[in-house]
């Protein structure tokens, strides 16, 4: 499933997010921009691009193949879009949490700001 142009940042994100506990990684990149960015809260930019995205999350899938993210709220506010996540690398295992958040335009993720 890719993103139609008209699906709210809601679904979005959500999809994505699906797709991220799911393993998915097509899918995953699906939701991003071809120019997407991840970075760190008022840091640091992480990942520039979609192949650069795909990379980082090709090895935290095959790294941690079990990991999931727990949303534990959303937010969102015109095109953006704030999740609280709880996320375990293994299941029993340590947890950390993050909140991620995403500004979409055109149905797509055009950056994520982690805050950890």
């Amino acid at each position: 499933m890719s993103a139609p142009a008209c699906i709210s940042p809601f679904d979005v994100v959500d999809g994505q997010f699906e797709a991220y506990n799911s393993q998915n990684l097509s899918t995953f990149c699906s939701f991003y921009a071809d120019d997407a960015v991840l970075a760190d809260f008022n840091g640091a930019i992480t990942a520039n691009g979609i192949e650069a995205i795909r990379a980082r999350h090709e090895k935290l899938f095959a790294d941690f193949p079990q990991n999931k993210a727990e949303l534990k709220a959303r937010i969102v506010i015109g095109s953006r879009v704030i999740d609280h996540e709880l996320v375990a690398r293994t299941p029993g295992g340590d947890t950390f949490e993050v909140a991620a958040i995403y500004t979409i335009s055109d149905a797509k993720i055009v950056r994520v700001d982690f805050v950890k």
